[in-house]
């Protein structure tokens, strides 16, 4: 539903959608490095090296993906809403794939000519920090998500 919302340009109504698709993409971030830390253990275990492309891609997945479900929580917390909250979703996971993702394919696979890309996702995550900075700054400390929430982590 949300990947058809965002392909078909209508806005999506339900505000936890954005939560909830950062903190999805944050497991699945996770639960990817988690596998590539076992295919890089099965290499060093069979003697192997793990290549630096693998290391850098598994690094910054993982702590990107930590980073996403922090997001989740964070996004509504501050209070952002509407256009901001979509802008942020989108560029923040759009990064947090593409990072990793140009490492990987790029080096990984010898597709050289996408690594340049990596200053685009760098520049998306970068936007998304910048539109957080800017609803941290801007919010009136007295409206709801101004502060601390009463609900419990696990309410969504």
């Amino acid at each position: 539903m949300f990947i058809h919302q965002l392909l078909t340009g209508r806005e999506i109504s339900l505000q936890s959608d954005m939560t909830k698709a950062l903190k999805a993409s944050g497991f699945l971030g996770l639960a990817t490095m988690m596998v590539v830390g076992l295919y890089q253990f099965i290499l060093l275990s069979g003697g192997t090296g793990v290549p630096s492309w693998m290391i850098g891609g598994h690094a910054h997945l993982g702590v990107i993906s930590i980073l996403a479900i922090v997001m989740g929580f964070a996004v509504p917390a501050i209070g952002v809403t509407g256009q901001l909250r979509t802008a942020v979703t989108v560029l923040f996971i759009a990064g947090q794939w593409g990072i990793p993702g140009v490492v990987w394919i790029g080096e990984g696979a010898g597709l050289t000519f996408l690594m340049p890309t990596a200053f685009l996702w760098g520049l998306a995550l970068i936007a998304s920090m910048l539109i957080m900075l800017y609803k941290t700054l801007t919010q009136d400390p007295t409206a709801a998500g101004g502060g601390a929430s009463p609900a419990s982590l696990a309410d969504d």
